[in-house]
């Protein structure tokens, strides 16, 4: 197996960041440095022959796959940064190391998946697969059909063209957007290009994934739980679609 592939599947951290860490040589492989062309061949039990590092500790083998809902609140900042007292790192179990795939603002709220499959975490991160995300969003003042139709059909700021995306109106000021790109602070440059500010913005569902899931006791704010085996199904059958 690919040594970045088998890193994210060990919850290390995600493929692209395991080819980072490679990258700067902190990955060792019994007791030279890993390059990106090296692989790690495993036994009956998947577990490596070879011995792996990090930082100069003992890689442990892969932990089972687990999955779960995070409904994210204004404030806490996704960055997993133990010196900082907002981070979500101090919200997260000892056990299994979980990592957010993706990140919200932290002053945006809603759902984040969090996860130890890095395969998974790869599919739903890289641009080229242009999977959805959808929010609700409450504009500082109402907002007229015009404005719909500019975000429905795309955006210029700061040297960018938005794609073209779903827009429905909920109230004089309210809308829910669907995404399928995932740039830094869209939907409030999105807006701010308009001449409006975003006064509130909740994540509520990424591809098959909803923070309101009606088989589901409704998430508060700060609260997390595991994905079902349904949930977890429909949504890798989605990413492979």
């Amino acid at each position: 197996m690919r040594l970045a592939k088998y890193l994210a599947q060990c919850g290390i951290s995600s493929r692209r960041e395991a080819c980072r860490l490679i990258e700067a040589g902190r990955i060792h492989i019994d007791d030279r440095i890993a390059t990106h062309t090296d692989a790690v061949h495993l036994d009956a039990n998947a577990r490596p022959i070879e011995t792996l590092a990090l930082d100069g500790k003992p890689i442990q083998a892969q932990e089972p796959l687990t999955y779960w809902l995070f409904n994210k609140a204004v404030g806490t900042d996704c960055r997993l940064l133990e010196s900082d007292t907002t981070s979500l790192i101090h919200l997260l179990p000892q056990s299994p190391r979980l990592y957010p795939v993706g990140r919200l603002d932290k002053d945006s709220r809603g759902l984040l998946l969090l996860t130890n499959d890095g395969e998974l975490t790869h599919k739903l991160m890289h641009p080229s697969f242009a999977h959805s995300k959808t929010y609700h969003v409450i504009l500082d003042r109402p907002f007229d059909d015009a404005f719909m139709t500019n975000m429905a059909n795309g955006v210029s700021y700061k040297n960018v063209q938005t794609l073209p995306c779903k827009v429905k109106r909920l109230t004089d000021s309210q809308f829910e957007i669907t995404l399928t790109q995932g740039l830094n602070r869209q939907i409030r440059n999105m807006a701010k290009a308009l001449g409006y500010r975003v006064i509130d913005l909740q994540r509520i569902a990424i591809m098959t994934l909803s923070l309101f899931a009606p088989m589901h006791k409704k998430l508060k704010e700060g609260e997390m739980r595991p994905l079902t085996e349904q949930e977890i199904q429909l949504l890798k059958q989605a990413l492979n679609s």
